[in-house]
Parts: C-alpha cells; sequence; structure tokens
C-alpha cells in the first residue's frame, strides 16, 4: 500500500526503472509478509485484495470475493481481529523505501490527524471527540471517534502522491503535541538510519496546519536536523526580540519587544524580505506575493503544555510570512494565510521554500481521502482500538 502510494502506477509500468521497481515492489512485498506475525496470510492478502479491487472497499466482508483472497469474510474480521503486526519492523521497512526527491535535495515531510469516527459505538473504547469540519464558514462538530496522527513524506511534481511513514493512535490521556513531536523524531531518526539523510545535508522541512503548537514542537524537536513550517491563527500576536538595556537602566530586562499583531496592519514594520512569484509559476492561485519578519516569537505562559517546564520560559525565534495569492481553485477569494518556520534567518529563497512547502502540505489531505473513500480505511464497524490500529 505504502509502496503505491509513494510510486505512482504509469511511474512502474512506462518508466526506464521498471525493472528496478518491480523488484523493489517485491523486497517490500517480502518484507510487509514477515512483518504479520499471527494470522499472517489472511492480513497479506487481505491487503492484496485492498489494493487489487478494481472499485472503492465499501465493507470488509466483500474482500473476500477478490480473487486475491482466499478466505471466508470470517476470516479477514478475525485477522484485523485476533492478528498481530510487527509494527516497528514495518515502519523501518517503510523508511527504507526511496523518498521522493526534491530539486534542492530536501526532505518534506508533513503532519496532520485523521479520524476513525465512531459516533454510535457507545461501547468502544479510547474514544475521543474529534474536531470535523462542517459544511458552513466557520462551523465545526466534535464527533466521537478515533483519531490518528500521520506522517507522510511529500511528492515534487503536479502531483498529490504521498509516502505514508507512520501512524499513531491519539488516546485520550495523551498530549497531541508531545505525541506528534516523539512521532516526528522517530520518524527522522528512522530516515538518517536508512542512509537518507547525512550529515552536511540541508534541514528536514515538517510542516503543520494551523491547531499545532509550533513553538513547542520546534522546543520539542531541538537537537534534530528539521525545520517546523506551520500556519498561524490570524488573531495571533507575536514579538520582537528585546531591545538591549541601557547602561544604568535599573529593573529586570524586558523579554519581549515590540508586538506584531497579525489582524492589526499598523503593527506591522517594514518587511526584511519581500518576494512575488508570477502566475506561470503558480497556476492555481495567480500571483503569490510574501512578506517575511526575522526573529518573531510567542509569548508563552505557564499553563497547558507549559505548566511543568521548570525555569524561565524559552523563547523560539523564527521567520513569520504573510502569503497573499490572487485566487483559490474555484475562483474563491482568499485570505492572507501567515506560516511561521523556526529557521531564523531570511532570504527570498528560503521565504518562497516555506510557503511552497506549506501549500504542499495539503496533499496529506487528498492520502486521507484515498485512505477512506477508495481503501476503505474507516469501513469496518470494530470495537477494539487495536484492531483498528492493525
Amino acid at each position: 500500500m505504502a509502496f503505491s502510494m509513494a510510486w505512482p502506477q504509469d511511474a512502474v509500468q512506462d518508466g526506464p526503472d521498471e525493472e528496478r521497481a518491480r523488484g523493489m515492489l517485491a523486497g517490500f512485498r517480502g518484507e510487509l509478509y514477515r512483518c504479520l506475525a499471527r494470522r499472517r496470510d489472511a492480513l497479506f492478502e487481505t491487503c492484496d485484495a485492498v489494493l487489487c479491487r478494481p472499485e472503492r472497499v465499501h465493507m470488509l466482508a466483500e474482500l473476500s470475493l477478490e480473487p486475491e483472497c482466499r478466505r471466508s469474510h470470517g476470516a479477514l474480521y478475525d485477522a484485523v481481529n485476533a492478528g498481530r503486526v510487527q509494527v516497528a519492523r514495518l515502519r523501518r521497512a517503510l523508511a527504507a523505501l526511496p523518498l521522493p526527491a526534491w530539486d534542492d535535495g530536501r526532505i518534506r515531510l508533513a503532519a496532520d490527524v485523521s479520524n476513525w469516527l465512531r459516533p454510535e459505538a457507545a461501547a468502544c473504547p479510547d474514544r475521543l471527540f474529534c474536531h470535523c469540519y462542517a459544511r458552513g464558514k466557520g462551523n465545526a462538530q466534535l464527533i466521537p471517534g478515533w483519531p490518528y496522527s500521520f506522517v507522510a513524506a511529500l511528492e515534487p511534481g503536479r502531483t498529490s502522491w504521498t509516502l505514508p511513514l507512520d501512524a499513531v493512535r491519539l488516546g485520550p490521556a495523551d498530549d497531541a503535541t508531545a505525541v506528534t513531536a516523539a512521532q516526528i523524531r522517530e520518524v527522522v531518526d528512522r530516515i538518517i538510519a536508512a542512509g537518507h539523510w547525512r550529515d552536511g545535508d540541508p534541514a528536514i522541512l515538517v510542516v503543520f496546519d494551523a491547531g499545532y503548537d509550533l513553538t513547542r514542537l520546534a522546543w520539542l524537536l531541538a537537537g534534530l536536523p528539521v525545520e517546523v513550517t506551520g500556519r498561524l491563527r490570524s488573531d495571533r500576536v507575536m514579538y520582537f526580540p528585546a531591545p538591549p538595556c541601557r547602561p544604568g537602566t535599573n529593573g529586570r530586562p524586558l523579554r519581549h519587544g515590540a508586538a506584531l499583531k497579525l489582524a492589526d496592519p499598523g503593527t506591522w514594520p517594514a518587511p526584511a524580505v519581500t518576494t512575488a512569484v508570477d502566475a506561470t509559476q503558480t497556476t492555481r492561485y495567480g500571483t503569490a506575493q510574501a512578506a517575511a519578519w526575522d526573529r518573531l516569537h510567542q509569548q508563552l505562559a505557564s499553563r497547558a503544555g507549559w505548566e511543568d517546564y521548570d525555569g524561565e520560559l524559552p523563547a523560539a525565534e523564527g521567520t513569520l510570512i504573510r502569503l497573499r495569492v490572487d485566487h483559490l481553485p474555484g475562483d474563491r477569494s482568499p485570505a492572507p494565510l501567515w506560516p511561521w518556520s523556526s529557521r531564523a534567518g531570511t532570504s527570498a529563497d528560503a521565504v518562497n521554500r516555506t510557503w511552497q512547502a506549506f501549500l504542499r502540505r495539503f496533499d496529506i489531505e487528498h492520502m486521507f481521502r484515498f485512505f477512506k473513500q477508495v481503501l476503505g480505511w474507516t469501513r469496518p464497524r470494530l470495537r477494539d482500538p487495536a484492531a483498528a490500529d492493525r
């Protein structure tokens, strides 16, 4: 499944590396089979049936009618409910696959949460209220279900294929930011162990959407060769570095400088860098104009994820970008976006790379849609969250 998401079908059939691709696929299938410890044959045939079915998967039982599956529908449910997968070995196998190659040599990862909704299963354990968007601007719903945090490698070019690298179910007692940071750290460690990143290579871009605590993620991922990028809410307030203390000044030194209120243009100083990319390069958005300010940080408080922090709260500085495009697909009028990057220092190339990487983050949404609408990921009505993990 992961190989099919990472390598489009036409590239395998018609590309110059057809034999290499087929050999790699055969090797990955063999490793996948060895990752299945209990109910191995039934689980493996279920995977084949999911991928080879010419139509969408509507239920788990109908996979038993596919030629690739030689077992009854009861055996499929038994495999999902009572089987066992060596998840750590499977994660290493996924990390060993070739990562999508970008022109600048950087690896781009995207992280986000997708929900397996179970609103009517009151007896299912470990359900959480999952945030879901409803029809209408500003409308949202909270529906019981199992949230899963995914990490996927993004692919360059005019494509929305991705390479899923990891998935973790968030439990009721989990700190979502801490779990995501640990997940990213483990993925990056596996990427390095597989030889995809070496000393001297550019930092790995990790892209998040709004809703993540970017400052805490950057702090938790300190020491890794990663650059955290994500979108801020349009009502956020950021701060420049504190000015140096003047000689003879009494009192505690300032920790924060001038405030930049995203919703108040009067607080915006002249940007350090401005860029413009014409419509020939961004055909879906028209001309893209970006303005960037360097060394901006968020003012933290001793609550939520920082409640148990011992010492003076950190000031994680980064680059703030205001992105404005002419239009969105469907001729919609867009509001400005505010990406923030943990990378300090601005240049035109770095600014364009940051907002372009953020826009490619939405490829992971296509991955979720493919999982749910085509592969039928959330179709089975399972009771045990461990079976859902499998």
